[in-house]
């Protein structure tokens, strides 16, 4: 009944979308260049794709390969979005999580010595600062493929293989952000967490779905837990504020941990005091020993107290095609 009520409202959105595409490609609305290598990875879909780690994974990849590197962000749940903040410029981090948002500042510690981040919803204006300040050669857009203002080389859109595209309606039906359509835009497809999908079948299913659209290479990676652990056996309480946490929870438990009981907080949930008692209560009702979250949770609880020992880990994506993807990358 709900998706009734607001199926109306899904079309409206599908309109208001494609029409705005269909302005950027007649001229209409003008298109802007930074004049450097301009990288985008975004998502057709809202909720958690995975593409931090490729962000990640393509920075490093090009500042290994001589590029001054910059990752350009909204920055998400920010305390303000409207103010520009250098996050990094590559070597020092000079805001917090809350300056900068969660995954940008989560970004700027991953990437110190390899690149720059800038949290800045006027991007190109952005991009320019840093070309003209830190020498920048290589912008990568975060989350940037409906940003179609800023012209791009490469075109990445990430596909989460365990919910591709919902139940295909368009916002706030469904969690498409467009119509499947402007899969065409795309100059390459990353399918994550394909190791959460069971069946090969699914994996080559969505492929060929894809391939409706585009005939753009499609690589398919399965997402690993990364951690510093000797042990995963001991007891614990998983708690998350991401966009898909079941998807951490399973994967967890995929990698041999022994989860005890969950806690799911909104994406970019910004956490208090309160709730760490409430996190460390139910973590004792189950029994756990010891708490676990994710890297872009842990810069957000850094100024709050735990009784209870808590452990961070990190996702890596593993690629089918390394080499192919890599060269896609460098050409």
């Amino acid at each position: 009944m709900k998706n009734l009520l607001l199926h109306p409202l899904s079309k409206l959105f599908e309109a208001v979308s494609k029409t705005r595409s269909l302005l950027y490609k007649k001229g209409y609305l003008e298109t802007q260049s930074l004049d450097c290598k301009t990288i985008s990875v975004g998502n057709i879909t809202v909720g958690g794709t995975g593409k931090t780690p490729l962000v990640a994974f393509i920075a490093e990849f090009l500042a290994d390969n001589g590029e001054k590197v910059c990752v350009l962000t909204r920055g998400y749940g920010r305390d303000n979005s409207n103010k520009r903040v250098l996050v990094s410029d590559g070597e020092t981090v000079f805001a917090n999580a809350r300056q900068s948002g969660d995954e940008p500042f989560e970004l700027a510690e991953k990437l110190l010595g390899k690149s720059a981040i800038i949290a800045d919803k006027k991007r190109f204006e952005a991009g320019k600062w840093a070309i003209e300040n830190l020498n920048i050669s290589t912008f990568i857009l975060d989350d940037g493929f409906q940003h179609i203002q800023l012209k791009r080389d490469l075109d990445i859109v990430c596909i989460d293989a365990t919910n591709s595209f919902g139940n295909y309606n368009l916002l706030p039906a469904g969690i498409l952000r467009e119509s499947l359509n402007s899969l065409q835009r795309a100059d390459a497809f990353v399918i994550t967490r394909a190791n959460l999908i069971k069946s090969s079948d699914s994996i080559q299913n969505l492929i060929a779905e894809i391939k409706i659209y585009s005939n753009s290479p499609v690589f398919v990676t399965s997402n690993k837990i990364v951690h510093n652990l000797q042990n995963t056996n001991q007891n614990f309480f998983a708690f998350c504020g991401l966009g898909n946490p079941q998807n951490f929870f399973e994967q967890l438990m995929n990698d041999g941990f022994d989860v005890r009981g969950t806690k799911i907080f909104g994406d970019h949930y910004k956490y208090s005091q309160q709730d760490v008692l409430e996190i460390e209560q139910l973590a004792i009702v189950c029994g756990a020993k010891y708490l676990l979250t994710t890297a872009k949770d842990e810069v957000k609880l850094r100024d709050l107290k735990f009784s209870m020992p808590l452990e961070i880990v990190e996702s890596k994506l593993i690629f089918e095609d390394f080499e192919g993807f890599k060269k896609l990358i460098f050409n």
